[in-house]
């Protein structure tokens, strides 16, 4: 049984999966790689099976897919990974050194890949907001302990804030681990909405999500803002 396992949430990915998996498959002598597909229209699937060690379909949701990967995976340690996100080179040392003192949980600094100068300071308010609060989004790659995971029931499987929900679940167990070593994620949300409007929309939906406005509700708020930027 390999130590890690990598599970990837997909939707029309085809664009970028293969240049994702490819980076991927040094570590394929540790890890085993799991894409879940939540009903993709494109070649995403076709393109990415060759690359993978298991290629899984579970119902749209981004929740919803990650515990089906998590419900096939066989690694101790759980990384779950944005199909536009890379990891640093030495990662998996990193994360396996970091849960050796009792830690279960954790994530890492990010850097947003674009041109614009404003992705530099949302990262940095990103990476500190999380020190601070002890939250976590799919952004830094949440990797867990798998026992941990199961032990709160994996990611509510809800339209929005997933990430939000499962950190809040951890951190009942205990801290997360803030690596400082940085993965780099893609701006585009950030770019194709534009970033101040994105900005706001998600301190906004946060904002509510704190108040406990359900997900649904918030999902739907999500689908306007964006629609309203375009």
């Amino acid at each position: 049984m390999r130590r890690f396992s990598i599970i990837i949430p997909t939707l029309n990915e085809a664009e970028g999966i293969v240049a994702c998996l490819l980076a991927l498959q040094p570590l394929r002598c540790q890890c085993e790689l799991i894409m879940v597909d939540g009903g993709s229209t494109d070649a995403t699937t076709t393109l990415a099976a060759p690359w993978l060690d298991k290629l899984l379909v579970a119902g749209s949701g981004r929740a919803r897919q990650m515990n089906c990967g998590a419900m096939q995976a066989t690694g101790e340690i759980l990384i779950f990974l944005h199909a536009d996100t890379y990891l640093p080179a030495n990662a998996l040392p990193l994360i396996a050194t970091s849960l050796e003192k009792g830690r279960c949980w954790g994530r890492f600094d990010v850097v947003l890949s674009g041109k614009h100068f404003m992705l530099k300071v949302i990262a940095v308010m990103m990476n500190w907001r999380s020190r601070l609060t002890g939250i976590a989004t799919g952004d830094q790659v949440i990797f867990v302990t798998h026992k941990a995971f199961m032990d709160v029931g994996g990611y509510p499987e809800i339209p929005l804030m997933e990430d939000i929900a499962l950190s809040q679940a951890l951190n009942k167990l205990g801290k997360p681990v803030c690596l400082a070593a940085k993965v780099t994620s893609s701006g585009r949300r950030w770019l194709r909405y534009g970033v101040l409007h994105t900005i706001l929309l998600m301190w906004w939906l946060r904002w509510r999500f704190a108040c406990g406005v359900r997900p649904e509700c918030l999902a739907k708020e999500y689908a306007r803002g964006r629609l309203w930027s375009l």
